[in-house]
């Protein structure tokens, strides 16, 4: 009877080892080992619930033992809660870590890039919203509210001076403030004493230089050209000339014209260059980089006109008198003329 009481115990004592066994390499497993094959991102909206999130971390394929991810979603209280974000797990994340990442709110943060032509508050918006949490009639109604903007010393119209296109790094989920927070700021961190000085040198303050570059923005892309045509108009305001720029009766009609033709001329708004000497009231875009840089580094020379070159690559002709630039703008129409009549 002892003897069977013994083999009885003895095998109960190896399963109980086997089983503690089982439990050890799981938690090593669950909180020691990767168990993810790849790098993947992964975003968690404010209606999603932990089930959901758990299921879309599954399909992607890249777990290598469900069973733990499982695990760890429990044993974490993620599959209780689990913060709004945007999370990447890689190939060095044991689940136990991600689980307590995703329960924790560890966010990772993503890239809001503003790049081509930004020449509204609602096309701003709508790229903001559509590479943040962040809702675009919410951006929308910030970026037209003179009360939300007061904040930074800004308003409505001199918005774009303080906005400049580039890459910023911020949390997915940050709220609208905190989105405006960091793009004035860098804005603002651009206007170094130096860059100060250069647009003092032209006889500008950094916001009319701004301004001036969102007009350089809307004659041309080519930016080695960008320069040469800040040169033009920083000529003109010199002499005390009318800017003349058709950006900014486009500007006047919202962009919608395909072509300006003398009638748009008269539109009698403080933006019209055609009508108003000096600078518009606020920029008609938001000006990259180039071309404020355009504007503090501009060509030295004595033209006073340009036109858009007659071969259509992008390029245009410059010119120090109106009977020079008269023989340009006309080779142009000749060319574009007989563009017309070959299509």
């Amino acid at each position: 009877m002892k003897k069977k009481l013994a083999i009885v115990f003895g095998c109960l004592a190896v399963i109980a080892a086997a089983v503690f066994g089982i439990l050890l390499g799981r938690a090593y497993y669950d909180r020691k080992k990767p168990n993810f094959s790849g790098l993947f991102e992964l975003y968690v909206y404010p209606d999603m619930t932990p089930e959901a999130v758990l299921d879309s971390i599954l399909s992607t394929g890249k777990v290598i033992k469900h069973n733990s991810l499982k695990r760890a979603f429990e044993r974490r209280k993620a599959s209780e809660s689990i913060v709004v974000g945007h999370y990447t797990l890689d190939s060095t994340m044991p689940s136990m870590y991600a689980s307590s990442m995703l329960h924790l709110g560890w966010q990772t943060p993503v890239n809001l890039t503003l790049s081509g032509a930004i020449r509204s508050k609602e096309i701003l918006a709508r790229k903001i919203s559509s590479q943040m949490l962040a809702d675009s009639a919410d951006v929308a109604s910030f970026a037209l509210s003179a009360d939300s903007l007061s904040k930074y010393g800004v308003d409505t119209t001199t918005l774009f001076c303080h906005i400049i296109p580039d890459t910023y790094q911020m949390y997915w989920t940050a709220s609208v403030r905190e989105i405006f927070d960091r793009l004035i700021k860098a804005g603002d961190d651009y206007w170094t004493s130096e860059r100060v000085a250069k647009a003092k040198a032209q006889g500008l303050t950094p916001e009319e230089a701004s301004i001036l570059a969102s007009i350089v923005d809307g004659e041309t892309r080519y930016v080695p050209e960008q320069p040469t045509i800040a040169g033009v108009y920083l000529n003109r305001l010199h002499l005390g000339m009318k800017l003349q720029a058709d950006p900014t009766v486009a500007y006047c009609y919202g962009y919608t014209l395909n072509r300006i033709l003398k009638r748009h001329l008269e539109i009698d708004s403080p933006y019209n260059t055609y009508m108003y000497a000096g600078l518009p009231p606020g920029p008609i875009s938001c000006p990259p980089k180039s071309c404020l840089e355009a504007v503090l580094n501009p060509d030295g020379h004595n033209y006073l006109y340009f036109c858009a070159d007659p071969s259509f690559n992008g390029s245009h002709r410059f010119a120090a008198t109106y009977s020079e630039h008269m023989n340009n703008a006309r080779a142009f129409q000749a060319a574009l003329s007989e563009k017309l009549r070959n299509k």
